[in-house]
């Protein structure tokens, strides 16, 4: 992922540094288990531990003539270490250490995504508590619904990354495994119990079968699952955006001192922020494909596999934790404009309060549905056509309403308050209470 939208701790994980790190404490490990077991004398363990080291770029360089990343790695390593050396990687395949260590640096991954998403759902609890009972607009296809409030929207927002958040906590589980079983996982060259020691080690639980790679299925999960967190933001995102557009503007993304919306027109205030989220997301949702496409691999492994996940791993995770951060900013930022949520809900001129008059139709006059929706409709679809009209006026002066409906009633209907009397059950249920 580029800088642009990288932060350090993250990125630092999918460093070379952090790899060959974890790639040296696996054969470290390792080579402690045989020592246990007497397969390895103290001296040369102690040596080991002591003098094992790397160099990135000597590693580097290695690579650029055995084409091999791991051999280039242990011939670096052993060039630190000396005799000792030939102890390392003993009954080892290339996958056990690499594939051990890609689901460390996975579940590193995750448990800083983890972190960005406990912080956002603490945001988002705290907004929808703060708009609980500021009253707005809902939509369907995007025309006026019927109200409800700024709050029963970030408490939906906070149900999802509930969620979400669960779905992490499997994913990272899926992939806490690692498998030293030898070239195509039948133990051939190394006993099971110098596995279990070095993945206990490492916090990794033994993957009970494994081919020369851990099953890409589990992989492939961990991708789905950051591709859903990704689609929930971009939800959130697009919602903003929308709740920000110039006809409404009932709230607007952080907009900093000195900041500038546009080149050629200065009263610009655009929901950049929210729109990066909702492009960085859609990167992240591709990727996915990417994942599923690679579990199938050739008999018990090839490599088409290796070179699409240097990429899209690294970069879902990076950029999965940039726009979780930069939601989390936008929401703790976030401007809300009571006044304006109240003139929208307004718009219509009554028309939001069509279905109630529709029931109250029903249940006083004994008439049909059909009938009844049949006048509600007819009286909406004028004061569509005519921003002059409201639709309370009209039903008064239609006689087939006013026939069942006195004022009195109208009066009951056309009042927001008893919509909006039940959210705080709906907020009960969420665990969401002051």
């Amino acid at each position: 992922m580029i800088d642009r939208y990288s932060h350090p701790e993250i990125s630092a994980i999918w460093e070379l540094e952090n790899k060959f790190k974890i790639w040296t404490d696996i054969e470290i490990y390792a080579c402690e288990a045989r020592a246990n077991r007497g397969e390895v004398p103290k001296e040369d363990l102690e040596t080991i531990k002591q003098k094992a080291k790397f160099n990135v770029d000597e590693i580097l360089e290695i690579e650029s003539k055995v084409h091999h990343d791991v051999i280039a790695y242990l011939t670096n390593l052993n060039s630190y270490i000396g005799p000792a050396g030939r102890h390392v990687h003993f009954g080892l395949t290339s996958s056990d250490v690499g594939d051990t260590a890609l689901c460390v640096q996975m579940v590193q991954a995750m448990d800083l995504l983890i972190q960005r998403t406990e912080t956002l759902l603490e945001t988002t609890k705290q907004k929808a508590k703060e708009y609980k009972d500021l009253p707005c607009i809902g939509r369907s296809h995007g025309i006026h619904a019927e109200p409800m409030t700024l709050g029963l929207k970030f408490a939906l927002f906070y149900a999802e990354m509930t969620r979400n958040l669960e779905r992490m906590k499997d994913a990272r589980a899926q992939v806490a495994v690692g498998k030293l079983s030898g070239a195509v996982g039948t133990y051939s060259n190394i006993d099971l119990e110098i596995e279990e020691y070095v993945l206990t080690k490492l916090g990794l639980t033994v993957d009970p079968i494994a081919t020369q790679v851990i099953s890409r299925d589990r992989h492939a999960f961990y991708m789905s699952v950051l591709g859903v967190v990704a689609a929930s933001l971009d939800r959130m995102a697009t919602e903003i955006r929308l709740l920000q557009k110039t006809e409404g503007r009932e709230v607007e993304e952080p907009f900093a001192k000195g900041q500038k919306g546009s080149s050629a027109m200065p009263h610009k205030r655009n929901p950049v922020v929210c729109e990066r989220i909702s492009g960085i997301s859609r990167v992240i949702r591709s990727n996915v494909n990417v994942g599923l496409q690679n579990v199938g691999l050739w008999h018990e492994r090839d490599i088409s596999h290796s070179s699409a996940e240097r990429i899209v791993l690294p970069d879902s995770t990076i950029a999965l934790d940039y726009i979780l951060e930069k939601m989390n900013f936008v929401l703790k930022g976030l401007h809300v404009y009571p006044d304006a949520t109240e003139r929208t809900l307004n718009v219509t001129r009554g028309l939001i309060f069509s279905q109630k008059v529709l029931l109250w139709l029903i249940e006083k006059g004994g008439i049909t549905r059909e009938d009844a929706y049949l006048i509600v409709q007819e009286n909406a679809m004028a004061v569509w056509a005519d921003q002059s009209k409201n639709l309370r006026d009209l039903l008064k002066q239609d006689p087939r309403c006013s026939a069942i409906l006195k004022d009195s009633d109208l009066d009951e209907i056309f009042q927001i308050k008893p919509y909006l009397e039940r959210i705080p059950l709906i907020f009960k249920r969420l665990g969401i209470t002051d």
